[in-house]
């Protein structure tokens, strides 16, 4: 398994992926400005050799399959 070190790295890293990727799409997501309104997206990620992160893509369409428990328990909360 990853160290506690690498593990910190590698999520520190798709957090500041995903935050700067989705700020800089922010306006592009409802533009009409509806209340109560959300998105869900997909983003794919890639960990190289040396633990470095890449953002592959970005699904607007991700698949909502209950894949394991965790999915299992979040996926009702959100589309609820």
């Amino acid at each position: 398994m990853f160290s506690e070190e690498i593990y910190t790295k590698v999520k520190e890293q798709i957090f500041r992926i995903a935050r700067k990727t989705l700020t800089m799409g922010k306006d592009l997501v409802n533009k009409s400005r509806y209340i109560n309104c959300f998105e869900i997206f997909g983003l794919d990620f890639m960990i190289d050799q040396n633990f470095i992160v890449w953002l592959i893509e970005i699904n607007t369409n991700p698949c909502l399959e209950e894949s394991n428990a965790f999915l299992a328990q979040l996926l009702p909360r959100i589309l609820g």
